[in-house]
């Protein structure tokens, strides 16, 4: 009797995109279409558990746009991949970026590296060019379309990784109080402020007048003024 054959063992392994993002959420889909590999979508921190990654025992883990924990079971067991918009070791850390934005940079290198305990330490398997002109939603899309040629390459390639060169620097994670408006101090300031955080899932930009909060999104740079969408609630009020 003839052994049947498994899907495995006609498209290759089964790989798993994690994303807590929209915008990755179509990406597992494609993936599978362009490499003949078997993709499962995580998008629940809750399923992202050793139990659950041990019985489908993927090749790779890929992490797109992933802001949770990952145990250290599954970074000693599994081959886990994320993916940092900073040209490693520059940019290590949170709100990569927004910090790109505040500090002026308009080219960034997307780096796919191994994760490991250390933050952003790994070594790294590629880089990518990346444009961060735009609104963050944009850029964003962006580059979900550049990790996906990233991971394309990673799976017909498997280059090695190579451990980072040069000093780190630290990127320390924004909070919603640095998108007041209040604090700047140009219309540029004002215009990156508003960019960069209009993205699904991001605080908005914002202004507080008196029992009003004023939230902006859709920016758009004229000569000596901006045009932005804006949203105007109640502040809540602190007497109750």
């Amino acid at each position: 009797m003839t052994e049947p054959i498994l899907p495995s063992k006609i498209y290759g392994g089964c790989c798993i995109i994690a994303s807590s993002r929209s915008w990755n959420t179509s990406m597992a889909s494609r993936l599978r279409a362009r490499t003949g590999h078997r993709f499962e979508l995580i998008t629940d921190p809750m399923d992202l558990s050793f139990e659950h990654l041990a019985e489908i025992n993927p090749d790779y883990i890929f992490f797109p746009h992933w802001s949770h924990r990952i145990e250290k079971q599954i970074l000693n067991r599994f081959d886990c991949v994320i993916f940092h918009m900073t040209d490693l070791p520059f940019g290590r850390g949170g709100s990569p970026l927004q910090n790109l934005i505040a500090q002026g940079i308009n080219e960034t290198q997307i780096t796919a590296l191994k994760c490991v305990a250390e933050m952003d330490a790994g070594p790294v398997y590629l880089k990518r060019p990346l444009s961060l002109y735009g609104a963050a939603q944009e850029i964003y899309l962006r580059a979900s379309t550049v990790i996906e040629d990233m991971i394309v390459d990673i799976l017909n390639n498997r280059p090695a990784s190579v451990p980072q060169q040069g000093e780190p620097t630290i990127f320390k994670r924004r909070t919603p109080e640095q998108s007041n408006l209040a604090k700047a101090t140009s219309l540029e300031e004002a215009f990156d402020l508003i960019r960069m955080q209009d993205a699904d899932g991001y605080p908005h930009a914002f202004l507080e007048v008196g029992p009003f909060r004023f939230e902006f999104t859709r920016a758009a740079r004229k000569t000596d003024f901006l045009l932005a969408d804006v949203r105007i609630a109640l502040l809540p009020d602190k007497s109750d």
